[in-house]
């Protein structure tokens, strides 16, 4: 298996399926078994999403599959994980794969990512970005939610009643179990990111680009959160001609949340026509 080396020195495992056009996709491509799986299927989350998502793709792109998130939940780099480190991370990513040019697709934080990703780099062929706006995203209103996770991961646990899920994620039942510098990593992410302006830094894109949103993705985080309202299909909605203007392609899924958004039944048919479309147009990459 491959391996690249990031901003920390630490390797980071990467599965490379197909052949064609190069789409980093940073997703376990190991599905979850076990106790896990059946809580997450209660909440409607696919235990085996990123070997769905791969194996949706893989038969016209040359998927290069990494766990990032799980990577940094495991190896957590709690005062270095900065915008501009993240985006070196996935360049090496890239370069471990041998891939001189890449689309790159994302989910919440790991869309923003990409966003951060395409303002430094002129090697994507295509960015997607699904559950986070590109403009007018909730810098601010992430941050206080991370602080808060922060200090709950500080402070001693007790044993939870374990939430039921419903038709409506409610937030605000979540436990934390999350260490101190798991949690402290994302601190760092969103502090760096609050003199971000994402409306200026769409100039730098150079690529072609699609966000996709649930059009009920609208998170509600309790009091242990600060009464925080974090929207994501907000802007997209309301700036969806101005996204079209600076050259995005906007979709909106109807009906769904943060959750459902992100599950591979919805995620193929909005990613997979678009980027088929979108790289047979780049010459040497049909």
């Amino acid at each position: 298996m491959l391996k690249a080396t990031l901003h920390d020195g630490s390797m980071i495992d990467i599965e490379v399926q197909g052949t064609g056009p190069a789409l980093l996709l940073p997703v376990n491509p190991t599905p979850i078994e076990g106790p896990q799986a059946d809580e997450m299927r209660k909440w409607g989350v696919d235990p085996a999403l990123g070997r769905s998502l791969i194996q949706g793709l893989s038969d016209e792109f040359q998927v290069v599959a990494f766990d990032y998130e799980g990577h940094v939940l495991k190896t957590p780099k709690p005062d270095t994980l900065t915008p501009a480190n993240v985006a070196n991370d996935l360049l090496a990513v890239a370069a471990a794969a041998g891939a001189t040019r890449f689309a790159y697709y994302g989910y919440s934080w790991l869309a923003l990512s990409g966003l951060q990703l395409a303002i430094r780099t002129d090697r994507l062929t295509a960015l997607i970005m699904g559950g986070f706006p590109p403009i007018g995203g909730p810098y601010p209103e992430m941050l206080q939610v991370t602080m808060a996770t922060h200090a709950m991961s500080m402070t001693p646990r007790q044993t939870p009643k374990t939430p039921q899920p419903s038709d409506e994620t409610d937030w605000s039942s979540v436990e934390v179990t999350m260490t101190e510098p798991q949690t402290r990593q994302f601190v760092t992410l969103y502090r760096a990111l609050q003199g971000f302006d994402d409306r200026a830094a769409q100039a730098k894109i150079t690529c072609p680009r699609l966000c996709f949103v649930g059009s009920a993705d609208e998170i509600e985080y309790g009091e242990r959160w600060g009464n925080v309202h974090v929207s994501i299909a907000g802007p997209v909605v309301k700036h969806q001609a101005e996204l079209e203007a600076l050259g995005w392609d906007v979709r909106i899924l109807d009906g769904l949340d943060h959750i459902q958004a992100m599950q591979a039944p919805n995620v193929l048919p909005t990613l997979r026509p678009w980027l088929l479309s979108t790289l047979a147009k780049q010459p040497g990459l049909s």
